[in-house]
C-alpha cells in the first residue's frame, strides 16, 4: 500500500496539475490506522483543495465533528438498503444502526450527507418509498446508481434496475422537479427537488445515459495504480516510479499525462462487451468508490 507520505506527494502533484477536488475512499477509509490524522494533515497542507470522503459509515460517528472542524463539508455514504435485516444479509455484518448513527452525527456536525445506493432488482427495488421519505425528512441527497457491469462473471444482468424505471416509480411516489445540471456539486447525477422535502433525489446513469463526455475523474488505488475509466481494466503503475530514487514525481507526472491522453470512452467499452458479461473484470470493491 502507498504510505500516507506518498499519498500527500501525489496530492501535491495533482494540485500542481490543476486538480481541485480530492476524494478519500475505500473500501472503508476509517479502517486504516490514523486515517483521521491523515485527513487533518491533508487539510493543513492543501487548504486550496476541496476534500471529500466516501465511506460505508460503519466507523463514521466518532469522527463527524473532527471532519467538520477539518473542513470536510461533504460525505458520501454507500448504503444500498434501509432494512437492518437486508443490510446484514448483503454485507455479512449487523452494523446498519452504526451507519445511521454516522449519518446523524454528520448532520449534527454540519457535514452534508449524500447516500449512494446501487439500484438492484431483488435487493432494494421495494425500498424506493423509504429512501424518498428519508430525503423528505432529512437534508440528505439520496442518489440511486445504475448497477454497473463490473466484476466479470460476478455481475448479474437480471439485477439491473434501470434509471427510467426508477424515475417512473419515484414520480408516482413524490412530486419531483428536475434541477439544473450546472450544479458542480451534483457530479454525474441528475438531481431532483422533492416537493415539501428537506433533501433531494438523484439518479446516476452510467448504463442508460452515459456521461463520458464530461468525465474528468481519475482514481488512484491504495496500491498506487492509476485508473482513468471504471469500465477499463487498464491501469498505470505509479508506485515504482514514485519510490525510485532517480525517477520520483517527475516520472509520475509523465505517466499521468500519458494516461490522460489515452483515457478511454467508457461508453464505447460498454457497447463492445459481450451480452450478459461485465465490461470490467475488476469489482468495485477492489477499485474503491
Amino acid at each position: 500500500m502507498l504510505r500516507y507520505e506518498e499519498l500527500l506527494d501525489l496530492m501535491g502533484l495533482s494540485a500542481r496539475l490543476g486538480i481541485r477536488k480530492v476524494r478519500l475512499t475505500g473500501g472503508e477509509p476509517f479502517a486504516r490506522k490514523d486515517f483521521m490524522e491523515f485527513v487533518e494533515h491533508v487539510r493543513e497542507r492543501f487548504p486550496q483543495l476541496t476534500l471529500r470522503l466516501t465511506t460505508n459509515g460503519t466507523l463514521l460517528a466518532p469522527f463527524a465533528q473532527r471532519l467538520a472542524t477539518a473542513g470536510v463539508d461533504r460525505v458520501n455514504i454507500s448504503l444500498d438498503t434501509l432494512s437492518p435485516a437486508t443490510f446484514a444479509r448483503v454485507t455479512g455484518q449487523d452494523l446498519f444502526h452504526e451507519v445511521r448513527r454516522g449519518i446523524d452525527a454528520c448532520l449534527d456536525a454540519g457535514v452534508r450527507v449524500k447516500i449512494n445506493a446501487v439500484a438492484l432488482r431483488g435487493v432494494n427495488d421495494h425500498e424506493l418509498a423509504g429512501f424518498l421519505d428519508l430525503a423528505r425528512q432529512r437534508p440528505i441527497d439520496v442518489r440511486f446508481i445504475e448497477y454497473m457491469p463490473m466484476g466479470g462473471a460476478d455481475w448479474k444482468p437480471e439485477q439491473v434496475w434501470s434509471a427510467a424505471d426508477i424515475l417512473a416509480e419515484a414520480q408516482a411516489l413524490a412530486a419531483l422537479s428536475p434541477l439544473p445540471r450546472d450544479d458542480a456539486d451534483a457530479g454525474p447525477a441528475q438531481m431532483f427537488a422533492i416537493e415539501g422535502g428537506k433533501g433531494r433525489f438523484g439518479l446516476i446513469t452510467p448504463l442508460s445515459n452515459h456521461f463520458c463526455g464530461t468525465c474528468n475523474r481519475l482514481r488512484i488505488t491504495s496500491g498506487g495504480e492509476l485508473r482513468t475509466c471504471l469500465f477499463s481494466d487498464r491501469t498505470y503503475r505509479l508506485r515504482p516510479a514514485l519510490r525510485h530514487k532517480k525517477l520520483g514525481l517527475p516520472a509520475v507526472e509523465r505517466i499521468v499525462r500519458l494516461a490522460l491522453r489515452k483515457k478511454p470512452v467508457g461508453a464505447e467499452l460498454l457497447a463492445a462487451r459481450r451480452a450478459g458479461q461485465g465490461v470490467s473484470a475488476t469489482s468495485m470493491s477492489a477499485i474503491g468508490g
